[in-house]
């Protein structure tokens, strides 16, 4: 195929990659750090532009504004998706060694806040597309770049919600190390909180102890947990079970006082299979039991909408071709993407990036170069594969 980089004023890789970089997303639970995305956003709809893509833009928040951006390139129902997410999480600027909005060259690894996790996924998009004769595609391209996926995952929700992206198969650029990932587990957050009375620590009577009913509340949660772990286990995981953490606790307000309330927070990882209404309804009716003769009551809230889990079909095309081309079986990773919103779409799904996990969330997050021009081939060939008459699958 024959490049286009001549009737285009894409500018070079490293260029790309920095101003994407300097560009802050950050996206949090926390007003204090959340920003938008706008910025990120009107560069690759600039870029896209320039290669002749259809631009469309999704608000998903006002304020701060952020944004979902569907480049479109060719018409139908079919062909492929690339996928990133433009935000990044907070950071701790005086723990890094250089500029976190800096793209910085050094040795053999780019530096900067995103590289792996995972805006360095545009510029390598970008690059694969630069080599491309365009005008060959017989079947839709699509490259769609989210807002919020490390805080709400609003802009993949937004994307269900709209029902507008039309696709048969999807790669998500997160950091994988170029292995290919069909199967992730689901993440679902709970508070629970009980409600007891508050009284003079003299005399029991005074009060009802909402610290003792948690006590209980615990006890049946770590019972649940087994009964999760026995009778759910799927091998290609490296912790092969459903796990939940108690992470954290926190109740009453003075060792004289009968504690007249307490809240845990606990994180469940659902394995492919689990259905995460049906889990928190059976949280609610054990936590229910087991407080039946208590005199407390209690709620549940949840901390986050759940993310469910990932499985796409090991007989998928979009997973046998990432197999043969990357030459690496297709995984599973523990982390959550939005991969199971394009699959509530009906778009197979794979998770495919060049960055390492154990990069992202860091200071000195880096993408090592030796992974920039294989992901740029891989990148090529599925295109050529799944929206060309070339293709072979």
């Amino acid at each position: 195929m024959s490049p286009v980089s001549k009737k285009t004023r894409l500018p070079p890789f490293e260029a790309i990659f920095a101003r994407l970089i300097a560009a802050p997303s950050v996206s949090s639970v926390n007003a204090e750090f959340d920003m938008g995305n706008r910025g990120v956003i009107d560069l690759l709809a600039e870029w896209m532009t320039d290669l002749g893509f259809a631009i469309e833009l999704q608000e998903v928040s006002s304020g701060p504004a952020k944004y979902n951006l569907i480049a479109r390139l060719g018409t139908g129902e079919d062909g492929l998706i690339l996928a990133g997410h433009t935000d990044t999480v907070p950071f701790d600027e005086s723990l890094w060694n250089s500029d976190p909005f800096t793209l910085t060259r050094k040795g053999d690894r780019f530096y900067g806040l995103g590289t792996s996790d995972m805006k360095g996924f545009f510029p390598l998009i970008l690059e694969a597309l630069r080599g491309l004769d365009l005008g060959k595609l017989t079947k839709p391209l699509i490259i769609l770049a989210t807002a919020d996926e490390e805080s709400t995952m609003n802009g993949a929700r937004t994307l269900v919600r709209k029902n507008k992206l039309k696709a048969r198969y999807a790669i998500i650029g997160e950091p994988t190390g170029l292995q290919p990932i069909r199967m992730h587990k689901g993440v679902m957050m709970e508070s629970i909180i009980v409600h007891g009375q508050s009284g003079h620590s003299s005399n029991p009577a005074y009060g009802r102890n909402a610290l003792e009913g948690m006590h209980r509340v615990i006890g049946e949660l770590l019972k649940w947990r087994r009964d999760l772990q026995e009778k759910n286990r799927e091998p290609l995981f490296d912790v092969e079970v459903p796990t939940m953490n108690l992470g954290h606790i926190h109740g009453g307000d003075n060792p004289n006082r009968i504690c007249g309330e307490c809240e845990l927070q606990i994180d469940l990882r659902v394995l492919p299979g689990m259905d995460v209404a049906i889990l928190r309804d059976s949280l609610n009716q054990r936590v229910a039991n087991v407080l039946a003769d208590s005199g407390l009551t209690y709620e549940i809230r949840s901390l986050t909408q759940p993310v469910p889990p990932l499985c796409t079909a090991p007989g998928s095309a979009i997973v046998k071709v990432a197999e043969r081309l990357s030459r690496r079986q297709a995984g599973s990773v523990a982390f959550a993407t939005e991969g199971p919103f394009l699959d509530q779409l009906g778009i197979e799904t794979v998770i495919m990036g060049a960055g390492d996990i154990a990069q992202a969330h860091q200071p000195d997050e880096y993408v090592a170069l030796e992974r920039v021009q294989p992901m740029i081939a891989l990148l090529k060939n599925m295109i050529i594969e799944f929206c060309t008459d070339d293709g072979k699958h």
